[in-house]
């Protein structure tokens, strides 16, 4: 008998049909009345609400902003702080992340820091150049 067909491990399942995959594996999800299903879709409506709340805020920030005279430094930081909640939000619930330990949260989250650190760090340089080269006398 080949390696594809053995049943003592989920290998075969993964190769070819990936139907096979859901049907078997996933199975118990097939009860919407269970409690446990109930409970997930409470969190993904949850986290459809938030979503949401927060896109219609910086649509309506990005519509109105103007109009109200909020300076542009600080909508653009808003629009930071929101997206950046967005998406670490998204990373949390639909990447599992927010069920992990900390110690991988860290793992994962410090490169993202330090390259947000990094673009900020050249983006700050780059225009202290730009600066530096239109306001200097030439020689």
């Amino acid at each position: 008998m080949s390696s594809h067909n053995h049943n003592d491990s989920i290998q075969h399942l993964y190769e070819g049909d990936q139907s096979k995959l859901y049907s078997g594996l996933m199975a118990h999800h097939t009860d919407i009345n269970s409690p446990e299903s109930k409970k997930q879709v409470g969190r993904i409506w949850k986290v459809f609400w938030i979503l949401l709340v927060v896109t219609i805020v910086e649509v309506m920030l990005g519509m109105y902003s103007y109009e109200l005279g909020i300076s542009r430094a600080i909508i653009n930081s808003v629009f930071l702080i929101l997206t950046l909640f967005k998406a670490s939000y998204i990373v949390a619930v639909f990447m599992h992340l927010g069920d992990e330990l900390k110690n991988f949260m860290i793992t994962v989250l410090m490169p993202l820091v330090l390259f947000i650190w990094f673009i900020i760090a050249f983006l700050a340089d780059g225009g202290f150049w730009l600066h530096m080269n239109t306001t200097s006398p030439v020689r």
